[in-house]
């Protein structure tokens, strides 16, 4: 399946890192903020929606995706799809991480958290929907949440509708925010987000033929692997996203 001749240098500074935070039986999380970190500042009025949950929840998911293509090229499977999407799944979660830990002041990290819950349990509202789940021992459905999203927001000043963030958007903000060139970022994005969806046109932009064969008078049949130097930079900008969270994290999470 790995192509011949793959080499796969540029992973191994990112899975380095991975490797170090595999525990035992499960990935090591980020602490819970410190009593009167910033962070934990941020949280504070915020309640069962804080910043950190989705921060720490962005971050493990981030390191598992990451973690599953480690495990792929390990054992030899290396397909032209897979590296992509699973890269994909781990920049997305490290920025939507640093988009939370950014914005110019308190005001703004707390509507981009309430943003970003708003459209967590509406999603969940629709799940309930189409499984005619109904919450248990009072406990309050997808809707309700989102409508004491909203109050919360009100009450914190907040004006205006929470919008839902738009994944495109909210990776070129975070890459500006840490000194990235989010156009470059983006187009790593948007063609591994091409591979995820199975959308024709990565193929023939971010990928390397390796045979053609005629496959009818209007078609041909193409065998396609991996182009490394396509997919290296999307590495390096997830690589670069997994740094800055940690550190930032490290920072504003801790009590001075």
């Amino acid at each position: 399946m790995t192509p011949p001749g793959f080499k796969y240098g540029y992973l191994q500074p990112l899975f380095a890192d991975i490797e170090r935070l595999r525990g035992e039986g499960a990935y090591r999380q980020l602490p819970a903020p410190q009593p009167s970190s910033s962070l934990a500042t941020d949280d504070a009025p915020l309640g069962q929606y804080a910043a950190s949950t989705l921060i720490r929840n962005s971050f493990t998911a981030a390191v598992a995706h990451a973690d599953a293509l480690r495990r792929i090229v390990l054992h030899g499977e290396v397909d032209p799809s897979s590296p992509w999407t699973l890269m994909r799944g781990a920049l997305e979660n490290l920025a939507t991480a640093t988009w939370l830990l950014g914005g110019n002041d308190r005001a703004e990290r707390r509507q981009r958290t309430l943003r970003l819950w708003r459209e967590d349990m509406r999603n969940r509202a629709q799940h309930e929907k189409d499984t005619n789940h109904v919450p248990t021992a009072g406990g309050k459905t997808g809707r309700e949440r989102v409508q004491d999203i909203d109050d919360l927001a009100s009450s914190l000043g907040i004006q205006g509708r929470l919008a839902k963030p738009e994944a495109g958007k909210l990776i070129a903000e975070a890459a500006d925010g840490i000194g990235l060139q989010s156009r470059q970022v983006s187009a790593a994005w948007r063609a591994a987000s091409g591979f995820a969806h199975g959308r024709y046109w990565p193929n023939l932009r971010a990928s390397m033929l390796r045979d053609a064969v005629p496959g009818g008078p209007d078609h041909v049949l193409m065998a396609l692997v991996i182009d490394e130097s396509e997919h290296r930079p999307l590495t390096q900008h997830t690589h670069a996203f997994l740094k800055h969270v940690q550190n930032r994290y490290t920072m504003r999470a801790t009590a001075h």
